[in-house]
C-alpha cells in the first residue's frame, strides 16, 4: 500500500545536503527526467532557477528530501517531463513514490498559502512548525488534510461494491467521501451510505487508514454489517450498486497502492 517507508524521517527544518531528492511539482505533476524517472540533479535545478526556497520534507534513509512548487508549467529541463502521481503507481520505486505523495502536499500547501486568505497580506513561515503565519492579522495556515471515510458492507458472504461516477479506473469499489463540517468518521459512513445507496448499516469496525495525496485526502476505512433498506442509487455519486458473493464474477484483482484494493481482497472468496 502507498505509505511512509519504516525508513522514512519526517523534517520540518532545512538541512544542507550536497545532492538532495528534490521533488518538483506543478500543480499535481512531478518533474522526471523521462529516460529513467529521476529527480533533477542539484546543478540541474540551479538551472531551473526556481523561487523561493525549497521546503524540507524529510530523511529517506540518509538521503535528505526536499519540494519545491513550479509556476511555469514551461520551465523545463531537456530530456525531463512533467508526469501525473498516478501514472507513476508501478513506474517509480515505491518508498520514493509514497515520499512524492507527501511531498506534493507540501508543495500544494506553499502554493496555495502565499497570502493570507483572510487580508490578502503575504505569509511567513512560522519557525519549528509547518505553518505560514500572517504577520497583519495573525491567521495560520497549516497543510490542509480532509479526511474520508470508506466502507464496505457486508451482508452474510457478500459484500456492497459501487461504480462511482467520478472513478479514474470505472472499477467497482467500497463505498467512500468526505467528511462535513461538525462529523465523526463514524456518522459520515452512516450518512453516505444513506444517501449514496440507501441502506442502513450497523457493527462499524475501523480497517485501516492511508494518506492519499490526491490532493490531500486521508482515507479512513471501515467495514460495517447490513441493517436495513433496499439498494437506492444517487446517479449524481453511483453508476451502479450491487452485492457481491462467492459465486460472482469480482472486480479483477490491481496491485495493491490504495487501501481501497486491500479492503476488497480482504472480503474476496478464496
Amino acid at each position: 500500500m502507498l505509505q511512509m517507508p519504516s525508513s522514512f524521517t519526517p523534517l520540518i527544518t532545512a538541512q544542507s545536503h550536497p545532492d538532495p531528492l528534490t521533488f518538483v511539482f506543478h500543480g499535481s505533476r512531478l518533474l522526471l527526467r523521462e529516460a529513467d524517472l529521476a529527480m533533477p540533479s542539484a546543478d540541474e535545478l540551479v538551472r531551473l532557477n526556481l523561487a523561493g526556497a525549497p521546503h524540507p520534507v524529510g530523511l529517506l534513509g540518509e538521503r535528505y528530501c526536499q519540494t519545491f512548487w513550479c509556476g511555469n508549467e514551461e520551465l523545463a529541463l531537456p530530456g525531463y517531463a512533467w508526469r501525473s502521481m498516478r501514472s507513476l503507481f508501478g513506474a517509480l520505486d515505491e518508498d520514493v513514490l509514497s515520499v512524492a505523495g507527501r511531498a506534493s502536499q507540501i508543495a500544494e500547501w506553499a502554493r496555495t498559502h502565499r497570502f493570507c486568505g483572510a487580508c490578502a497580506q503575504p505569509m511567513q513561515l512560522k519557525a519549528g512548525e509547518r505553518c505560514y503565519v500572517c504577520s497583519a492579522c495573525g491567521m495560520m495556515a497549516y497543510p490542509r488534510i480532509s479526511p474520508a471515510m470508506m466502507v464496505l458492507i457486508r451482508k452474510g458472504d457478500h459484500v456492497l461494491l459501487a461504480l462511482h461516477t467520478a472513478s479514474a479506473a470505472k472499477r467497482f469499489t467500497p463505498l467512500a467521501g468526505f467528511l462535513e463540517a461538525g462529523e465523526s468518521v463514524e456518522e459520515a459512513v452512516h450518512r453516505e451510505v444513506f444517501e449514496e445507496v440507501g441502506l442502513r448499516v450497523h457493527n462499524l469496525q475501523y480497517f485501516s487508514s492511508q494518506s492519499w495525496p490526491f490532493p490531500h485526502s486521508l482515507m479512513i476505512a471501515f467495514t460495517a454489517d447490513y441493517l436495513d433498506g433496499e439498494i437506492r442509487v444517487d446517479p449524481s455519486e453511483i453508476i451502479e450498486a450491487r452485492w457481491f458473493g462467492p459465486h460472482d464474477e469480482w472486480p479483477e484483482r490491481v496491485p495493491h497502492f490504495s487501501v481501497s484494493t486491500i479492503l476488497v481482497d480482504a472480503h474476496r472468496p478464496a
